[in-house]
């Protein structure tokens, strides 16, 4: 998925300026996010805007304020939200997301957020800033996504699992609990590599129990779960 730009059914992605490309990860999460008819949706830390233009299309009442903290990817998914059929309910706002201000709450907030505390710096300034914490820690991102979450909106997010464990205690002591939880594997003989998780205000007893999603069959064929999951958005789908 390097290419310059990349085709969906209703709209197309420019992505040659930046670091983050579309991924396997911001198409689930953009596929996966459940909401009941939410009308003020926030993108945090959208990059491409490809998460923000599948919940346009998705929600057809909602507007939707995309985040993007890097001043050229900001750019770049504000063009693809004016050359999209949804430019009327989109906004990109470029700036920290810990200074981002907002009067209402939002119904839906999602985040493909990044995920290395501890890991080696990327080579790619832009790139080490989209995929490590520093910029934006989970406590951070939690504590923002808190006061601009409306008390009986959903907070979702995709993580690698092991990050997701740390998510969860940062989530429970700003007051946010898990509402449904997908297991990601690859195919069925693969381990978990990625969790999408909705949080809200509401401590769920007894716990929510996990439902599994495969992406692929035994035979590298998509399942039939994940080519439901994105038929309306990918080509060939």
């Amino acid at each position: 998925m390097g290419n310059s730009w990349f085709q969906f059914q209703q709209f197309r992605v420019e992505q040659d300026r930046c670091a983050m490309k579309i991924s396997t990860d911001a198409v689930l999460l953009g596929t996966m996010v459940q909401s009941n008819s939410p009308k003020r949706i926030l993108d945090i830390g959208t990059g491409t805007a490809v998460i923000a233009l599948m919940l346009a299309q998705r929600f057809s009442q909602a507007s939707i304020t995309a985040v993007e903290l890097d001043s050229e990817a900001a750019s770049q998914a504000r063009e693809n939200c004016e050359q999209s059929p949804f430019s009327q309910r989109l906004t990109v706002m470029q700036g920290r997301f810990q200074d981002f201000q907002e009067e209402k709450y939002f119904d839906l907030l999602v985040s493909n957020p990044p995920f290395f505390p501890d890991h080696l710096p990327a080579g790619d300034p832009k790139r080490h800033q989209a995929l490590h914490t520093q910029s934006l820690s989970f406590e951070e991102l939690l504590q923002k996504a808190s006061q601009l979450l409306a008390p009986s909106g959903s907070f979702w997010v995709i993580l690698p699992p092991r990050q997701m464990q740390d998510f969860f205690q940062c989530a429970k002591g700003n007051g946010l609990f898990p509402c449904a939880r997908v297991l990601i594997r690859d195919n069925a003989l693969k381990s978990v590599h990625r969790e999408v998780v909705g949080f809200t205000f509401t401590e769920f007893l007894p716990s929510v129990r996990p439902m599994e999603l495969l992406l692929k069959n035994q035979d590298g064929s998509y399942s039939e779960d994940y080519r439901n999951l994105i038929s309306g958005f990918l080509l060939g789908f």
